[in-house]
């Protein structure tokens, strides 16, 4: 109120510095044609009496336009029917200029929505449709005559093409304004060994040992995206633990403090001025200049989803001796069907 107060004051300080000066003349008048005091401040008394209801009236006014604003301010998004009537010509070209600049935003809202959702009917109907060339071009490598490490490694080229198809399917799905989520409580075991059986060629193929005990754990999460989480996260142990070139390359995986899974290998690792950065979107690091193959948007992905999941992921590496992905899967104050 008291803010208020100074504003209204404020708007009114020329007529308010005014009303002294004509009050001062009429009392100089008054005086000078020798009319006695008592009627003088008597007519004075009621110019006051009127002038301070006329003061609180307009005030009232004042305040009640205020709150109108106010309450407008939180829905200015979708109309402006619910301005005030303005009060003098001035008021109304303000208001006509407010309507004009919120048409043309709202015109060029609606431009770029129409953009972006073109955008991505576009990139999900490419990402569904390059699959089957994928799929044909495996069966060809399957059925063709070359000897074993050739077709294991077209092969190994040709999943990791399928995985960059589904990590920008994923990224189409996020970035839309629909999610699928259906959070409910799954066993966290069938969804690792879905991971694990995805990527069982190349745990073979690049001699990766596993390290997996049943975890017995019961998680409160969306099934479909922890694994597109996970699969992501074995995606790149496998891809850095092949490139260190170790003797006994090795991933594992296990629960700790009854919340925490972990995801741990001995690759390459992460550099120390990378590690606070890797799940920035686009973020690539030394790691990812050197191969020059990397996106940036992998563990970025994974960050996004956890959290829209409510779930924690953290990243413990050392270059050289490894990298652990950390996420913490526990949830709190959550109701479900």
């Amino acid at each position: 109120m008291k803010r208020l107060l100074h504003g209204y004051l404020r708007q009114h300080r020329v007529g308010l510095a005014v009303l002294p000066a004509c009050a001062a003349i009429y009392t100089m008048v008054l005086f000078l044609f020798r009319v006695p005091a008592a009627v003088n401040l008597y007519a004075l008394t009621l110019c006051t009496a009127a002038g301070l209801a006329a003061g609180v009236w307009d005030f009232s006014v004042y305040v009640r336009r205020h709150r109108i604003l106010v309450h407008m301010e939180k829905e200015v998004t979708d109309s402006l029917h619910h301005l005030p009537l303005p009060k003098d010509l001035l008021e109304e070209d303000y208001q006509n200029i407010i309507r004009a600049a919120f048409q043309n935003d709202k015109e060029k809202a609606f431009q770029a929505d129409r953009k972006y959702t073109d955008m991505l009917d576009y990139y999900t109907m490419w990402a569904h449709q390059i699959k089957t060339p994928i799929a044909a071009m495996k069966l060809l490598v399957q059925s063709g005559e070359m000897d074993e490490e050739t077709r294991g490694s077209l092969l190994d080229q040709l999943f990791r093409t399928e995985q960059y198809v589904e990590m920008v399917l994923c990224y189409v799905r996020l970035s839309g304004q629909v999610s699928d989520y259906v959070i409910a409580e799954y066993d966290l075991d069938d969804i690792v060994r879905q991971a694990v059986r995805k990527f069982a060629p190349v745990f073979i193929r690049s001699r990766c040992r596993l390290v997996y005990e049943p975890l017995n754990r019961k998680v409160l999460t969306d099934e479909k995206w922890l694994l597109a989480v996970m699969e992501q996260i074995l995606s790149n142990s496998l891809k850095y633990t092949e490139a260190a070139g170790k003797p006994d390359p090795c991933v594992e995986i296990c629960m700790e403090d009854d919340s925490v899974l972990v995801i741990r290998d001995n690759g390459i690792g992460i550099a120390s001025e990378d590690l606070p950065r890797i799940f920035e979107k686009g973020y690539t690091g030394c790691n990812g200049r050197t191969d020059k193959k990397s996106t940036g948007l992998g563990l970025y992905l994974c960050s996004r989803i956890c959290r829209n999941l409510g779930h924690g992921i953290a990243a413990v590496s050392e270059a050289g001796k490894g990298t652990e992905i950390r996420l913490d899967l526990s949830r709190k104050a959550v109701k479900t069907e």
